[in-house]
């Protein structure tokens, strides 16, 4: 593990649960740069690092959401728990490209043979070890293999839905994506001028 600086030392680690996600306490001994130390707790979900992708579809100007529900966005106040998402998902042994491609397929229905890497990001670094790689991949009708909806296998049970560029921009710009990694790529795609 990488100790830049030498600005910490754990000094003792104890899994505390494991299922889909593994949740882990630390105590570490952190130096602040005045030369003083102190111990720190902390406890860390490592749940694994997955793929996300902006599906853009410049000849019609739409974007390719999905919507499926989440448990912990409707305990934590949201309306009814249904999430619009750009398409993503685990990359469990698979690399992030592999994974994305995967998911995209999975989800939505559409075959895509190339995307491209945008970056990579912490959602919440505070407490989650997961690190999501961020792409971009353009769709058109020609790509449609099956009408998606996820695997049920994997208890998935999601909506696709296309918007129009105008209709992306509005909600972006009046704070309706509520999906950081979401928000992120359709920022990106306004910026990038991907969404025109």
């Amino acid at each position: 593990m990488d100790n830049p600086h030498n600005k910490f030392n754990i000094l003792q680690t104890k899994t505390l649960h494991k299922g889909w996600s593994t949740l882990s306490s630390f105590e570490m001994e952190y130096h602040f740069d005045n030369g003083t130390k102190t111990i720190v707790h902390r406890e860390i979900y490592n749940s694994g690092d997955g793929a996300a992708a902006l599906l853009y579809n410049v000849a019609e100007k739409k974007v390719l959401l999905v919507k499926q529900f989440r448990l912990a966005a409707i305990l934590n106040g949201h309306t009814d728990g249904f999430i619009l998402e750009s398409c993503a998902g685990m990359l469990d042994v698979n690399h992030p490209e592999e994974a994305i491609k995967k998911e995209i397929e999975e989800e939505t229905g559409y075959h895509v043979t190339a995307v491209v890497k945008i970056g990579e990001v912490f959602a919440t670094p505070g407490a989650h070890m997961e690190k999501i790689h961020l792409y971009t991949a353009g769709y058109d009708e020609s790509m449609k293999v099956h009408e998606g909806g996820g695997n049920i296998e994997e208890n998935e049970e999601i909506q696709v839905l296309e918007y129009s560029f105008d209709e992306v921009k509005t909600m972006v710009y009046k704070g309706e994506i509520m999906d950081a990694k979401t928000l992120i790529l359709l920022q990106y795609g306004i910026l990038k001028g991907l969404i025109l």
